[in-house]
């Protein structure tokens, strides 16, 4: 790692498409990483720090896909060091002498982090098969000696996971499953320990992250139950009150009073959504909500018990 950086540093690196760039989102927490279908959204290496009471706790780079691996490849072993230590070396000059060349531009971008010290976190899409092509980008992200983690993203239906697993285990030190979209809080969790069993400098910091992100979760769940609570009496003890001109209300009037109460539920209700989309950071989801009609059906009744 950089000597002049106090906190840990990932290169999140694979395939075009493969998930990168929702990962570093997911691990960053920040909502601004670009993120897309079409291969190649992610044109430039861009840092993403977490941060805890303004410091940077650990900062992960969403990079672009390797697209030129096999010549890469070619040119580090024409250049062989003796030694297997000095193989960054080969690394560095291979950036150095073609910083300025268009054709390896993605490359150059995804590796320059990893040989200033970031650790490597190689993603796989695992819903797809195994393919020897592969091998070819894990052997160059070998050379550059970093510790290295490799994860497993299950985008489509089918799981290919044991397969990956076994070639996976014999390039990088961890091998982690992990869908940022359909992934737990735990989940999350089991994934920042893994990063941090990659390094015992990093795990003083990434352990610091791990305990506000608990304390940040838990603190959210209770605002939610306080917003629900809150909520639910507002609802159970709301009354709606409508002046009459006879001593019995008419069709009319009650049809009115009724809805107006149900507006009311509903205002409560949609309020209700937002302080929780508020507490957990959902504002900006866009969804698809549908009603349910509850106009004919008794509270206490079987209906409304089977719903």
């Amino acid at each position: 790692m950089n000597s002049s950086i106090s906190y840990p540093q990932f290169a999140v690196v694979g395939h075009p498409n493969k998930g990168k760039s929702s990962i570093v989102s997911a691990l960053a927490r920040d909502k601004s990483v670009q993120i897309g279908d079409t291969p190649g959204t992610t044109q430039v290496k861009r840092g993403f720090p977490l941060k805890v009471d303004g410091k940077i706790v650990y900062e992960l780079f969403d990079t672009p896909g390797f697209q030129r691996a096999r010549q890469i490849l070619a040119w580090l072993e024409e250049h062989k060091p003796s030694s297997a230590n000095n193989r960054i070396e080969v690394v560095k000059a291979f950036i150095s002498e073609h910083r300025d060349n268009p054709r390896f531009i993605d490359e150059i971008e995804l590796l320059e982090p990893i040989v200033n010290g970031a650790g490597i976190i190689y993603v796989v899409d695992a819903s797809k098969p195994y393919g020897a092509e592969y091998e070819v980008e894990m052997e160059i992200l070998r050379w550059c000696g970093q510790p290295s983690m490799a994860i497993l993203n299950l985008i489509g239906d089918e799981n290919y996971k044991e397969e990956w697993k076994r070639a996976l285990g014999q390039y990088f030190r961890l091998v982690r499953s992990y869908n940022p979209i359909k992934a737990t809080f735990r989940n999350h969790i089991e994934l920042l320990e893994g990063m941090a069993q990659l390094n015992e400098e990093w795990t003083k910091s990434i352990k610091l992250a791990i305990d506000v992100l608990e304390n940040l979760h838990q603190q959210k769940i209770e605002q939610s139950i306080d917003a629900i609570v809150k909520s639910t009496i507002n609802s159970l003890s709301f009354v709606y009150k409508q002046k009459i001109k006879a001593q019995k209300a008419t069709k009319k009037e009650e049809e009115k009073a009724k809805a107006k109460y149900r507006e009311a539920l509903i205002r409560n209700e949609k309020h209700l959504e937002r302080e929780i989309e508020s507490i957990w950071n959902h504002l900006s989801i866009e969804k698809v909500e549908h009603s349910l009609s509850l106009d004919n059906i008794g509270l206490f009744s079987k209906q409304s018990a089977s719903i």
